[in-house]
């Protein structure tokens, strides 16, 4: 007897139906074909002792199984249920006309018990997409699908609750997520708090401006500054995720495993991966391409903390992502894109020692040691970091200071408004929606300087020997400053305070 049952694959944050054909004939054996991997492959083992314990059998013929398409790659344990009730249906122990109806995904344990599954929304949106009746899938992963309207989405714990369902028994009922509702309802507050910091008030600007145009932006100090504790804080004062911006980031944590029980992020994502990291870890990839900490971070930020420590060519990689704010991944016989728009923090120590140009240094460094120590960052990374800012230790006075700072609330209130601002400014362009994305052509456009302004440009580049490659991040830095004021025009002082921001553009730092 031939039966049809669904299954789903990802690849990159979209999913492939998967049409499982259970043929049993006269004979003895099992045969898997359509290109599975190793796991699939073992699931025969896994779904016979589930049966067994759970009063069914595999029947004692000849199964052969075809994962349609054949030519595509089939990866993972999350076929097994899909696989048993394709068998059941096929052997005529499940009887019911509704088996093809439905997307049916889970890893059995020996018990009949589900695991987890990796991607189970974009299967979800798949399955609507395609017009199926529902979506069965393991109990731990209910939350995240259900957040697709228009799909019966049932949470399992068992093979039999499957079983029962197609045969008219039981009482299962499908999860029911009304989406807008819980994602404004449990939209709370980030843990960190710019409160929680003491004195930086300087840094806490420069981080503000950095929030306000999606400019990426490297703290430079010594060990214990406060740049760590900065950088956790940024995401409070970004402006509050969108509910598409949501759907997107849980999108990708989905294929990638990591979605928590509650179902849709609300929070923008804070990755802060060590500086051993690989390329393929950074960017994503694999021989299963799984998405990397560049597209975990889509949408929030990705710090990098002891930048120079990162390996070079690890860094190199990141130069087109984060100018096309996208990452493609090409094999032979597939290209995979993730998005991959975030912000970056990076920081670093002034000098291998940490102390550079402090008199009460514990440790210093020579000049031989300093230039291979820099010139560990490229200068095509550096160019696509707007803001360099040095911070200096906290001295006892602000630390002892009783009086509450300013709260990420407040702050993020003047930069949600400059960036209504700039989604107004922008509204007629399809790539751009903040200052930090304008290419030259933009720039010249929204940026115009009148002859004072350019005067005083120009005097900062000779005396202060900034690189060219600072013109184009002062005028965009200047540009979110005036937003930040609700100014039309960008103004001397939003220049002067822009030009404070390119530290390692000055001569002496990178030679």
């Amino acid at each position: 007897m031939l039966i049809k049952v669904f299954g789903s694959a990802v690849f990159g944050v979209e999913a492939t139906t998967i049409t499982i054909e259970v043929n049993i004939d006269k004979g003895v054996g099992y045969h898997l074909v359509g290109l599975p991997d190793s796991a699939i492959k073992e699931s025969s083992y896994r779904i016979a002792a589930a049966l067994k314990n759970n009063g069914y059998q595999l029947p004692g013929k000849k199964i052969t199984i075809n994962m349609a398409p054949a030519d595509l790659r089939k990866e993972g344990s999350a076929y097994d249920l899909t696989l048993a009730v394709g068998i059941l249906a096929a052997s005529g122990q499940i009887v019911s006309d509704e088996v093809d109806k439905y997307v049916i995904m889970g890893e059995l344990s020996l018990d009949g018990s589900l695991q987890p599954i990796k991607g189970a929304l974009p299967i979800a949106i798949k399955a609507r997409e395609e017009g199926f009746k529902g979506f069965f899938l393991p109990k731990q992963n209910v939350k995240e699908a259900a957040i697709v309207d228009g799909l019966d989405v049932y949470g399992i714990e068992n093979v039999l609750e499957v079983i029962d369902f197609l045969e008219g028994r039981g009482d299962l009922k499908p999860t029911v997520f009304d989406t807008r509702e819980e994602f404004y309802k449990t939209l709370d507050f980030p843990e960190f708090d710019f409160s929680d910091v003491k004195g930086q008030e300087s840094i806490k600007r420069c981080m503000e401006i950095a929030a306000a145009g999606g400019h990426n932006i490297i703290l430079i100090g010594p060990p214990g500054a406060g740049k760590t504790m900065l950088a956790k804080r940024l995401p409070s004062i970004l402006p509050p995720m969108t509910l598409k911006e949501a759907l997107e980031t849980t999108k990708i944590h989905s294929v990638a495993g990591k979605v928590k029980e509650g179902g849709l992020m609300n929070q923008r994502p804070f990755r802060s991966p060590h500086h051993t990291i690989s390329n393929v870890a950074l960017v994503g990839g694999g021989s299963y391409p799984q998405p990397g900490e560049i597209s975990m971070a889509h949408n929030g930020v990705l710090f990098l903390d002891e930048l120079p420590e990162f390996k070079r060519e690890v860094l190199e990689v990141m130069r087109q992502p984060l100018e096309d704010r996208e990452v493609t991944i090409s094999r032979a016989k597939f290209t995979i894109t993730y998005p991959s728009s975030f912000m970056l923090v990076a920081s670093m120590n002034p000098s291998p020692g940490g102390y550079f140009n402090d008199p009460d240094a514990p440790v210093s460094s020579s000049p031989h040691e300093m230039q291979r120590y820099l010139s560990k960052i490229s200068g095509p990374l550096l160019d696509r970091i707007d803001i360099h800012i040095e911070v200096t230790p906290v001295p006892f006075e602000k630390l002892s200071d009783k009086q509450k700072a300013e709260s990420s609330i407040e702050i993020r209130q003047r930069v949600t408004k400059a960036r209504e601002l700039q989604t107004m400014r922008f509204a007629h362009l399809e790539n751009v929606h903040y200052n930090a994305q304008m290419n030259t052509k933009q720039i010249r456009e929204y940026c115009e300087l009148d002859e004072t302004s350019l005067q005083l440009l120009k005097t900062a580049m000779e005396r202060l020997n900034l690189s060219a490659r600072a013109y184009d991040r002062i005028l965009k830095v200047s540009r979110t400053i005036a937003d930040l004021e609700a100014s039309e025009n960008v103004q001397q002082h939003h220049i002067a305070e822009a030009i404070q921001y390119r530290s390692l553009d000055r001569d002496g730092w990178l030679g």
